[in-house]
């Protein structure tokens, strides 16, 4: 029994890979500024994955303002809400850093285009929004618990005032 092992295995995400290499995808992303968070949007393509285990990442491409801009994301990673494959793309290549080197009409991936495929893409949008459904309830929880323990200490603090 390795220790490491099952640390990892829990806090593994559950269908958190629904993508493929060459998909074009959505990453919502949580931002948190001071107290506030947000969820930021990144679309792209996925160029590459690596690693294996909790450690797997994945890295995505996209073109901002004429300018090849990469992020790498953890799949297991809290802050990714959900991944959103928007087209799956036709590759035959585990990895795809020759695209950045291509510009304009010839950086584009084929779009596999197959009953096959867009039920796999629609089964990976399913799985991804009961997932983000499920962690969004627990936000809330989390708020409403949060806001009521503070509405407590104002309130016991209000008492010892006067």
């Amino acid at each position: 029994m390795d220790i490491i092992k099952t640390i990892e295995e829990r806090q593994k995400k559950p269908d958190a890979e629904n993508f493929r290499v060459g998909d074009t995808v959505k990453v919502h992303f949580e931002i948190v500024e001071g107290k506030t968070k947000r969820i930021q949007i990144f679309e792209g393509l996925v160029i590459c994955i690596k690693n294996s285990g909790i450690r797997k990442t994945f890295t995505v491409r996209k073109e901002s303002y004429g300018v090849g801009v990469e992020r790498v994301f953890p799949v297991n990673s809290p802050r990714v809400v959900r991944v959103e494959v928007v087209r799956a793309g036709k590759v035959r290549r585990a990895k795809l850093y020759y695209i950045r080197d291509k510009v304009g009409k010839a950086a584009k991936i084929k779009e596999l285009i197959t009953p096959k495929a867009k039920a796999r893409v629609a089964a990976a949008n399913a799985a991804a929004k009961a997932a983000a459904a499920k962690a969004e309830e627990a936000l809330k929880a989390e708020i409403k618990a949060e806001t009521a323990a503070e509405a407590a200490a104002n309130k016991a603090s209000k008492g010892k005032k006067k």
